[in-house]
């Protein structure tokens, strides 16, 4: 069965509820401060609890953070393919929560960015498994490591590309490179446009088809309104189920992780999207990013 394997980076979230962000130079009291493994973490949970065979191939290190990521993760069956670095603990992020469930964020750097194209291959990428990358991690020191191991993978391992919010911002010759090794897009309705610069949602995806080739699937999210799955040449709209949010913290993950397992398990990418939005649904009404639906909940959910 094919697999789910992540290159990037899993960080240690702190999540800071606040009653509003602070002026510069203010002060605000916080409501509550929760430490999850976040990052590909939640991707990572996500897919392990649809029942998909999940690894986890970017570094982590030693120390509180890196503790925390690597019994989360193992915790829920997900295996890690590179050893911890000795010297220096996983990052973090900090991620300011607003009453409206909107989110800061400040990321520290740690061990999670010590990465080589051959700890990389320490996932043994083979045919059919769908491998993760995130576009945070084309910023240096991860860029060339991660395009050198990409551009070496065999042929027919599926590249699943979230590309944040990065992306776009990156030079041309990158996203070209990027984009040249990519299968399957994945990303929010923001995110769509800045690399496409069209403000029409509805055409995005088949513009970013054009930029990755013929063979590519598009998923493009828009929260409340379901996301559209663009393939052979055409686009379905896939409803949402809207729900009252408290923590939309993790919930863009939770969609990508639950369909890229349902595509290792055998689904059709239109299923896959449905059961992505019903786990997306669960997840904004839990707090934390490591609040991915087990399988059982969304077949409940759907049910």
């Amino acid at each position: 069965m094919p697999r789910v394997l992540h290159t990037a980076q899993a960080l240690v979230d702190v999540v800071v509820e606040v009653p509003e962000l602070p002026v510069t130079g203010g002060n605000v009291n916080a409501i509550s401060e929760q430490r999850y493994a976040g990052g590909a973490a939640t991707i990572l949970l996500a897919a392990a609890r649809s029942g998909a065979e999940a690894v986890h191939g970017g570094a982590h290190g030693t120390g509180p953070n890196g503790d925390l990521v690597r019994s989360v993760l193992t915790a829920d069956g997900v295996r890690l393919a590179d050893d911890p670095r000795p010297d220096a603990d996983t990052g973090s992020c900090l991620v300011l929560v607003e009453p409206s469930a909107e989110r800061s964020f400040v990321t520290v750097y740690g061990a999670e960015r010590d990465i080589t194209a051959q700890s990389l291959a320490r996932l043994e990428p083979q045919p059919g498994d769908l491998l993760c990358v995130s576009g945070y991690s084309l910023f240096e020191p991860t860029r060339e490591p991660l395009l050198e191991f990409l551009e070496a993978l065999p042929r027919g391992v599926v590249v699943v590309l979230d590309p944040g919010d990065a992306f776009a911002s990156f030079p041309p010759q990158v996203q070209r490179r990027m984009l040249h090794l990519t299968d399957v897009w994945t990303s929010n309705a923001a995110e769509a446009r800045a690399l496409t610069g069209l403000d029409a949602l509805q055409d995005t995806p088949e513009a970013i088809r054009r930029r990755i080739g013929s063979h590519a699937v598009v998923v493009v999210r828009d929260g409340v309104r379901g996301c559209v799955v663009f393939h052979h040449g055409r686009g379905t709209h896939i409803p949402a189920y809207p729900q009252d949010a408290v923590d939309t913290n993790g919930a863009g993950d939770t969609h990508t992780g639950v369909m890229i397992a349902e595509r290792a398990l055998g689904a059709d990418w239109e299923s896959a999207a449905t059961r992505a939005n019903a786990a997306a649904a669960i997840a904004v009404t839990r707090r934390g990013p490591s609040s991915a639906p087990t399988r059982a909940e969304v077949n409940a959910f759907l049910a």
